[in-house]
């Protein structure tokens, strides 16, 4: 064992679930890569490492740590790289290690007494030094509190947020409350909140810590899809957390209460804790469907005609739930449809958007997605958009909470008569809430969705919460229709759903089932399907079937098999640029996914010539696209999405794709894929059920080819439990009426 210490220059890799870490160590000039499980630790922060050297097949000689310690920073150090960060202009990394070589700790000294003597540092003349000292001058109290705050392990970058945040009061707020950060700024959690606080001294049962620590639990229950928490369960989090006694955390509720951070209500004789915001949302959520749940006098005898014509010049004839679907169209502010595959969803849409067309009115198509959009699209022969596109993304993000920002709302609503939205068990409330927002009083809502799909992504169960409230419209489409009834993929996803068995004798034309039961064995059947035997069958290119998997981890799960896949599908070539990525690998001609919202980034639509045509912002999860360039010379790497939309990803930001050969079920929401091909051997009973077996064989449009455990998959289907959601917008809609 041997100790190396430094300043970490860039954390490479961070998995935040079990907190193993690779980063770039700055020793004595040289630059070391390390690897290790560490809790908290921060770019700038000066680190002490005991561990040895070994050396990986892939990424060569590491540094694996064993134990580490934090470091009080060193003053140069501390000097050099508040230079070097580009606070000052004209000054790089290379410039700030010379000055801070000749004048050690009297360089700040210097700069501001005698900027003359700048010049004698090779590379600065004395006009130079002197703009250098007129704006350390400018930058005094930036300086200071960016040194400050490097002390606590704060990056260059995030320093500079604070202090433009709170100006000289930074002083008082790290020494006083630190978790304040935490409340106040986007970036900022409750982990590095809690780690400044270590260091500061900050008591573990600070009335501060408990209480941003409770936040925090409601905030990675967002991210898991709740809106709330029952009391009991977010006291045991925040308990294991914090590690204090139930006790200390139970006595703030009713305090953060009064002071409007949480709601709490009861139902059932259970009392549920809301983050203040998700319960507004959810409230006015209610509301705003409520105004728009009206009905309208329109005569049953001029709807019929309408229908009537509809069916002549279409030459199809709708059956009784699909003429009830179109009248309560006519007749309702708010109406909502949901079926399954098969029952007639497009057609019963298709036959709306024509009797709102012949009565004149403007008639607006949305979908959670790109892929569900122009699946829309597609089907109806309209315009169909993202619900982020219709509502005019701004990529404004609000500091607090995170929200994001549309150009439609209730100042600037969208000019429609009726709005339409497709795979609503997609939305979200956050979504859902802004959308509302910008629906006047007067235009029809129907929203259209298949209730038994898995919940959305994102906080809420809407589309649920909404049919099981009852207080609207709701037209349920049952009947399988007779073309769709050929097709064993919709047969047996109806099978699935209804609990029955389903028949595993592969005499289908369209549903498969390869009887395996080792992993490697599963794998090699899968690629050999990808590579071979589906690509004509559907018609289609390999890279356009698709893989889909319950699990991220695993000998089956998202990570494994796309490193395996990625070996088959897009093998290494001279021809090929690669960057790695933590644990990834990304390679000109990957299939990858965009695997968290980003509101702000530009993308842009170029023409046959180069030339940009089209610009816009905004990628969001379960965005699918292919590498097409991977530039180690600017560091960034070029993606290229569906309708064309390229964007220029900086390789400090490739955090936020992953490789998609194979993909979890739930990122496959409202996506249709030509060949679907799902291994599965095991898991837990909570995550293979009913549901995600029905989201995932609905997928597939032409052929569906599950490779396993037939035993399993027969289970799946008899497990009825789902991982339980807690929500309340079914209570808010049950309290408007």
């Amino acid at each position: 064992m041997e100790t190396i210490t430094g300043y970490v220059e860039h954390i490479v890799y961070r998995n935040t679930e079990n907190g193993y870490t690779v980063l770039h160590l700055v020793n004595e000039g040289e630059e070391i890569t390390c690897t290790g499980i560490f809790h908290v630790v921060n770019e700038g922060e000066m680190l002490a490492l005991t561990g040895e050297y070994v050396s990986h097949s892939t990424y060569g000689e590491q540094f694996k740590v064993s134990t580490y310690e934090t470091k009080e920073l060193q003053d140069l150090v501390s000097i050099e790289r508040y230079l070097g960060s580009g606070a000052i202009k004209g000054i790089g990394a290379a410039l700030a290690s010379r000055i801070v070589r000749r004048f050690k700790e009297d360089t700040f000294r210097i700069i501001e007494e005698e900027p003359e003597r700048l010049a004698e540092v090779k590379g600065i003349s004395e006009r130079k030094a002197m703009e250098i000292a007129q704006q350390s001058e400018e930058k005094k109290e930036l300086r200071q509190a960016m040194i400050f705050l490097q002390k606590y392990g704060i990056s260059l970058s995030l320093s500079v947020k604070i202090y433009q945040t709170y100006g000289m009061n930074v002083y008082r707020i790290i020494q006083e409350n630190p978790y304040q950060l935490a409340d106040d700024m986007s970036g900022v959690g409750f982990k590095i909140a809690d780690e400044i606080a270590r260091r500061v001294g900050i008591h573990a049962d600070s009335d501060f810590r408990i209480r941003s620590g409770i936040l925090y639990v409601l905030q990675q229950a967002a991210v898991d899809g709740h809106t709330c928490l029952p009391k009991e369960l977010l006291t045991a989090r925040a308990s294991e957390l914090l590690e204090v006694n139930p006790e200390y955390i139970e006595k703030h509720y009713m305090d953060m209460s009064m002071e409007r951070k949480l709601i709490m209500r009861e139902l059932g004789g259970v009392i549920y804790v809301y983050a203040a915001a998700y319960y507004h949302m959810e409230a006015n959520t209610a509301a705003m469907l409520r105004a728009l749940n009206v009905s309208y006098d329109v005569p049953e005898i001029q709807i019929e005609k309408q229908i009537h014509r509809i069916e002549k010049n279409t030459e199809i004839e709708l059956d009784e739930i699909q003429r009830e679907a179109v009248k309560e169209a006519a007749k309702r502010g708010l109406l909502v449809i949901t079926g399954g595959p098969g029952t007639g969803k497009t057609t019963t849409i298709n036959a709306i958007i024509q009797y709102f067309e012949a009565e004149g009115m403007d008639i607006f198509l949305a979908a959670p997605t790109g892929r569900a959009a122009k699946r829309m699209s597609e089907a109806t022969g309209f315009e169909a958009r993202t619900i982020h596109r219709m509502l005019e993304l701004n990529g404004n993000v609000e500091e607090r909470g995170g929200h994001v920002g549309f150009e439609r709302n209730e100042r600037n609503p969208l000019e429609a008569d009726v709005i339409i939205i497709d795979e609503v068990s997609m939305v979200d409330i956050t979504l859902l809430h802004s959308l509302l927002k910008a629906i006047v009083y007067g235009t029809r809502l129907i929203l259209v969705g298949d209730a038994d799909q898995l919940p959305s992504v994102g906080p809420g169960c809407v589309l649920k919460d909404i049919i099981e409230a009852n207080v609207c419209r709701l037209v349920r489409l049952k009947r399988i229709f007779r073309q769709a009834s050929m097709s064993d993929i919709v047969v047996n996803a109806h099978k699935i759903n209804a609990g029955e068995p389903v028949i595993l004798d592969n005499k289908s034309r369209d549903f498969f089932f390869l009887k395996r039961y080792d992993a490697d064995v599963i794998i090699g059947i899968c690629i050999q399907l990808i590579q071979q035997k589906l690509p004509k069958y559907v018609d289609a290119n390999p890279f356009d079937i698709q893989v889909l998997t319950p699990m991220r981890k695993g000998l089956l799960g998202v990570e494994r098999l796309n490193t395996i896949l990625q070996q088959y599908l897009n093998p290494p070539s001279p021809n090929k640029q690669e960057r790695e990525q933590g644990q990834t690998l990304f390679r000109e001609g990957d299939k990858v996914m965009q695997i968290k919202n980003n509101y702000q980034i530009e993308w842009e639509i170029l023409s046959r010539y180069g030339i940009p045509i089209e610009k816009g912002l905004g990628v969001f999860n379960g965005d699918m696209g292919i590498v097409k360039e991977i530039n180690t010379f600017s560091e960034t790497m070029t993606v290229e999405y569906e309708e064309g939309k390229t964007v220029e990803y900086p390789f400090k930001q490739l955090d936020e794709l992953e490789l998609a050969y194979a993909i979890t079920v739930h990122k496959s929401q409202g996506s249709e894929y030509p060949a679907v091909v799902m291994p599965i051997l095991s898991g837990p009973r909570m995550l293979m059920n009913r549901n995600l077996l029905y989201t995932a064989v609905t997928r597939g449009k032409k052929c569906v080819t599950i490779v396993g455990d037939d035993g399993f998959f027969q289970s799946m289907i008899q497990n009825v439990n789902e991982q339980k959601r807690y929500t309340g917008l079914r209570e808010r809609l049950l309290e408007q009426y």
